[in-house]
C-alpha cells in the first residue's frame, strides 16, 4: 500500500528536525551487503542488499552484429524486471515505466563513464562484436532500487569472464569460460540518488520516504568528482541553489559508498 498521508506528514516532521524513522542521518546509507558470483549460468553476477532492499544483477555475453553507427565497438543493453515477488506494487507483464527507467539510468551511468571499453570488444569489425547484457532483478523493494542496481551492475561487470568463442563455428560456447575479463576502465560510475522531501535532502530513502519525495536527482559519477550522467525525477521543479546543494551532497555520499564497496571491486 502507498504510504498514508499521516505517515508522510510524520516523515516530513522528523526530517525537519534532522531525524529519520530508522535513526539514520540524512546523508547516511543503510548497511550495504554484497555477494559476488551467485549465478553459475551468468558470466558475472552479484546480489546487493541495502537495508531490506535486495537486488540481483546478472551479466551475460553473446557474439552478435554491431550497431550500425559503431561497427568496431561492442554492444551494451541494460534491462530491469520488476517482479511481483519483490513488491505488491509490481505486476506481471510487459515492462512498465519504472522498470524501463531503472534500466536507462544504469545504462547511461555506465555508458557515459566509458567504464566498459567497448572498442576492445570487437571480434570482426562490421560483423561480430561482444554484446553485454546486464539484467536487473529486484528481490525486495524497500526503497532506492536505482542505487542498489547501480552497485550490483558494476560489481557483476567486475566479476564477469568472457565465455569461449569458437572462431571456426563463429559462435559462443556457453558454459566454458576463458580467463579473460570484460575490459573495464578506472572510471567506476557510482550512482547516487538524492531526494528532496519538504526542505530537506536525503539519500538512500526507504519506500515510505520515496512515497513522499517531492524531487529526485540521480547522478552517476566518480569518487574524484567527475559527473557522467544526471537525471531528474518526480514533478517538483528544482532551483539552481538546490542543484548546487545536491551536487555537493551526492559527492560526499558517493565517496562513502565507494569506501563500502571497494573491497568487492578487486
Amino acid at each position: 500500500m502507498e504510504t498514508s498521508r499521516l505517515t508522510g506528514n510524520r516523515i516530513k516532521e522528523y526530517l525537519s528536525q534532522g531525524k529519520r524513522f530508522d535513526e539514520r542521518g540524512l546523508e547516511e546509507f543503510r548497511k550495504i551487503i554484497v555477494e559476488k558470483n551467485i549465478s553459475k549460468k551468468a558470466e558475472g553476477s552479484a546480489r546487493v542488499k541495502i537495508g531490506n532492499t535486495e537486488v540481483i544483477v546478472g551479466v551475460k555475453l553473446d557474439a552478435s552484429a554491431p550497431y550500425p553507427d559503431s561497427p568496431d565497438k561492442g554492444n551494451l543493453m541494460v534491462t530491469a524486471e520488476l517482479l511481483p515477488l519483490s513488491s505488491e506494487r509490481f505486476e506481471s507483464g510487459p515492462p512498465r515505466f519504472p522498470a524501463i527507467e531503472i534500466g536507462r539510468l544504469i545504462d547511461r551511468g555506465i555508458r557515459e563513464s566509458k567504464f566498459i571499453e567497448l572498442e576492445k570488444l570487437c571480434i570482426k569489425e562490421g560483423e561480430k562484436v561482444w554484446s553485454i547484457f546486464i539484467d536487473i532483478y529486484p528481490i525486495n523493494d524497500d526503497g532506492n532500487l536505482i542505487d542498489a542496481a547501480g552497485i550490483g551492475a558494476i560489481i557483476a561487470l567486475k566479476t564477469a569472464r568472457l565465455p569461449k568463442y569458437d572462431e571456426k563455428a563463429e559462435r559462443v560456447v556457453y558454459g566454458e569460460f576463458t580467463d579473460k575479463k570484460i575490459p573495464l576502465s578506472k572510471n567506476i560510475p557510482i550512482i547516487i540518488t538524492a531526494h528532496k522531501i519538504g526542505d530537506n535532502l536525503i539519500v538512500d530513502p526507504t519506500l515510505e520516504e520515496e512515497d513522499v519525495s517531492d524531487l529526485r536527482i540521480t547522478i552517476g559519477g566518480s569518487v574524484n568528482g567527475t559527473i557522467f550522467s544526471l537525471q531528474k525525477g518526480n514533478s517538483k521543479e528544482i532551483s539552481i541553489e538546490d542543484m548546487h546543494k545536491i551536487l555537493d551532497f551526492t559527492e560526499k555520499t558517493r565517496k562513502k559508498v565507494f569506501s563500502e564497496i571497494e573491497k568487492y571491486l578487486d
